[in-house]
Formats: C-alpha cells, structure tokens, sequence
C-alpha cells in the first residue's frame, strides 16, 4: 500500500495522490477554518492510504468561488464538507456526492454511516439500495471498500447498533426497523459478493430479532 502523501496541508491527503492538484484547487477556495480537523482516520482507497478529517471546522465558501470549480474538485468539495461539524451542512453535502461510486467517495459516505444523525442514514438507505443488485457499480465499489477495510466496517457496524440503543430505540423499537440496519445489510451484502464468502454480521444477534441487545 502506498503511503499518505507529503503535503502542507493535511486535507489534501484525504484523496488519492493523483487528485492532489484537484484537492489544492479546493482547499483555495475553502475559509481558513475555526478549528484544526478532528481526529482523522485513516482507511485504504485503491491500494492507497487516505486520512480523511473526523470534523472540519471551516465555513463554507461562497457560491460563485464553488461555481470556479471543475466538476471534479466540487465532488472533493462536497466529500470534505459531508464532514463538517454542523449535521445540516453534511447532509446537504452528502446528496451532492450520495449517488457517485468513484472509490474516493465511498469512505465519506461509509463514515456517516456509523454516525448518529437520522435524516443522513434516511439519505444514504435510499440512494445505496441498489448495492443489493450484483454487477451494479456501487455493489462493486462498496463492496470492495470494505473487503480492503475490514476493521473499518467491522467499527462501522458497532456504532450503528450502539447510536440506535442510545438515542433511537424509542423510534424504532426493533434494530431491524432501524434505516442504519438497512444500510448494513445491503453492505454486508455487496462486501459478501466480493469477498466470495459471508461477510460477519457483527449486529448482536437480540437486536437483529426483537430489537433488545
């Protein structure tokens, strides 16, 4: 696996190198943020590692500097944004990118996924349920991420359960009815294709029944 890439800012390391000139172009646009980036994770993308921001602390730019953009480097905007601290801004920049399955835009979707948010993971079950039809691009590209990060997706699946016992057992009270339950599945689902065999359904086996852990 290739190393992160030396750079001056650390947000440009979210991407594969090859869109490093892209991911510059944006960060020119981007405030200087309020804060530095919280706790960065780090995940493989294509043979290559990324570090991608756990929160962004930097305003949003203004229209016309975001007009200035390429498609491209609006697509690294909206993946940067989806991590910002403000829930609205991640949504609203989450349905900028939701829909794509190039492999620089899978673990930014993946990360939401385990967060707590509702109305994003209703955004996320609704555009991935077509990860459930072999052959579809987004069966490919999700189920790859998570053969290549295994102890991504297991981490994944954890919070899922544990932010619904915590904060939405009273909405739903079987996981099953649960929309972050839904997502796993249709991941498990593509991650299984690749892999060639099950992939581990790490929800607790209560939750999946009658929605107690």
């Amino acid at each position: 696996m290739q190393p992160l890439s030396d750079s001056s800012n650390p947000l440009t390391m979210a991407f594969p190198a090859e869109l490093a000139s892209d991911a510059e172009a944006v960060l020119a646009v981007m405030p200087d943020s309020r804060l530095q980036p919280h706790t960065s994770f780090s995940v493989a993308v294509d043979g290559q590692q990324v570090l991608i921001p756990g929160r962004l602390y930097n305003d949003e730019p203004p229209t016309d500097a975001v007009a200035s953009l390429s498609s491209r480097q609006r697509q690294l905007l909206h993946c940067l944004y989806s991590r910002h601290c403000d829930g609205v801004v991640r949504q609203r920049h989450l349905e900028k990118v939701v829909g794509s399955t190039d492999p620089w835009v899978v673990p930014f979707v993946m990360q939401l996924v385990g967060e707590y948010v509702l109305e994003i993971l209703v955004v996320i079950c609704d555009e991935l349920r077509d990860l459930a039809t072999p052959g579809t691009c987004g069966h490919h590209a999700y189920g790859q991420f998570i053969v290549d990060n295994p102890a991504f997706f297991a981490r994944t699946q954890r919070r899922v359960v544990s932010y619904w016992s915590c904060y939405y057992r009273d909405t739903y009270a079987s996981f099953r009815g649960y929309p972050g339950c839904t997502i796993l599945d249709l991941l498990r689902s593509a991650a299984s294709d690749r892999a060639g065999h099950p992939w581990p359904n790490l929800t607790p086996a209560g939750a999946r029944e009658d929605g107690y852990c």
